[in-house]
């Protein structure tokens, strides 16, 4: 009877802690809105050093939180100031009202959207060597996107080109081929002036521009016929076309929602399925141990998943292999979870197949699990920091079940074979 009721007492803690898990989930949804909101409206959020630089007769712009990429008004005016007409020749040199805004590092803008849906772009970066790119994606993911791409040779000659990016490697980075429609009668020019390199075109877009993902990235290293090299750096930043406004593409979301990943099924879930392997001997120790773990693992992984959709409604991060297993891995998971309210006796006849659908289940959940995070790090573009964190987090627990699968091994070995109690030795 007591521990009956102590089964019933955790189940109502579990059941708990699963309504905490979708507060929190929810909570997370709310602030991910709320800060969303925030910048939808970042006139309500300038800081007090803002001065929105433009050339003499910009149109004024209200709204706007500009990331700045100088240390005070003169330097912002050095970058948007500058007379383009003496060193960019028609139609780059002579377009006035154009919005000038520093948006990442060195990066500066320009642009001016007309009403038949072409844009002029001037993009300046300091620059010394190597390249420097700009590119337009659906999604603020660099795989998909079409780029702009100049540079100078090492014999001080001009190029500029558009790119596609089929993948991560070099050969996947296609000159001469993109989305772009890039106008004929105005082609793309590369200039040096100073310091600052300028690449300028003009793109006919489908509809009016506002809410953009763009990819912009340089290195210091030249091309090589045309291949470019791997880039120095690189930043995802969500533009709004209409307000000249500046924000990190989900930068907070994806990091939290990877943290979360790694934390539940690449931690505890796997901790809590060693538990309950190599420890059936502290009956019924391991089972609340087991049943406890799982339930924080599946509320963390909740909250992952949760913050994966806001993630998706935000940047409109649409990769059907993380999604599809996200999916599965979260119905494998509540399956999981209801089992655990359905478990039978011992002495049941069905405990047999319980007990094959719990653990194969549990084993499926594990497995995708764990392949949804490596997929998740190398979508999100995460980094070899990831990469170094999640494999040594994956070898310590292989050389963890190693070990106790080997301490487990010697220790049925020693347990004495006792003979049946109904056995009788023939009397001598």
């Amino acid at each position: 009877m007591t521990d009956s009721g102590f089964r019933v007492s955790l189940s109502w803690v579990l059941v708990g802690l699963c309504i905490l898990g979708f507060f929190l989930g929810s909570k997370a949804l709310a602030a991910g809105k709320e800060e969303e909101g925030n910048h939808k409206l970042p006139g309500n959020d300038i800081p007090e050093d803002y001065n929105d630089v433009r050339p003499q007769g910009a149109n004024d712009i209200d709204d706007g939180s500009i990331s700045s990429a100088g240390n005070g008004e003169g330097e912002r005016f050095e970058l948007c100031g500058t007379d383009l007409s003496t060193f960019l020749a028609p139609p780059y040199g002579n377009i006035s009202n154009m919005i000038c805004t520093p948006i990442w590092s060195s990066f500066v803008l320009r642009y001016l959207q007309r009403e038949d849906n072409v844009m002029t772009i001037i993009l300046s970066a300091v620059y010394s060597t190597g390249w420097v790119g700009i590119g337009f994606s659906n999604n603020g993911l660099m795989v998909g996107s079409s780029c702009m791409v100049g540079w100078f040779n090492r014999k001080g000659h001009p190029r500029i080109k558009q790119y596609y990016l089929e993948g991560f490697h070099a050969s996947q980075v296609i000159p001469d081929k993109g989305e772009l429609q890039l106008v004929e009668h105005a082609p793309p020019v590369v200039a040096l002036h100073g310091a600052m390199i300028y690449l300028a075109f003009q793109v006919k877009f489908p509809a009016p521009l506002s809410h953009q993902p763009i990819i912009l990235a340089f290195a210091s290293r030249y091309p090589n016929l045309y291949r470019l090299t791997k880039h120095d750096d690189k930043t995802a930043i969500w533009f709004d076309f209409s307000q000249a406004s500046v924000v990190n593409i989900g930068s907070t979301y994806k990091r939290h929602h990877g943290i979360l990943g790694v934390i539940g099924w690449g931690l505890i879930l796997p901790m809590g399925a060693i538990v309950a392997r190599y420890l059936k001997h502290k009956d019924p120790l391991w089972y609340y141990l087991h049943a406890g773990i799982q339930f924080v693992g599946f509320i963390i992984g909740l909250v992952a998943v949760l913050l994966g959709i806001q993630l998706y409604h935000r940047i409109n991060a649409d990769i059907p292999a993380h999604k599809g297993i996200g999916i599965f891995v979260l119905v494998l998971s509540i399956l999981q979870i209801l089992a655990f309210f359905l478990r039978p006796k011992k002495d049941s006849k069905i405990r047999k197949y319980w007990n094959w659908y719990h653990h194969w289940f549990g084993r499926m959940a594990l497995f995708f699990g764990s392949l949804n995070v490596v997929l998740g790090i190398h979508f999100g573009e995460a980094g070899n920091e990831w990469k170094i964190g999640y494999g040594f987090l994956v070898g310590i627990i292989l050389v963890a079940v190693i070990v106790l699968e080997a301490l487990s091994c010697m220790r049925r070995s020693e347990k004495p074979i006792l003979p049946p109690s109904s056995f009788q030795m023939n009397p001598i």
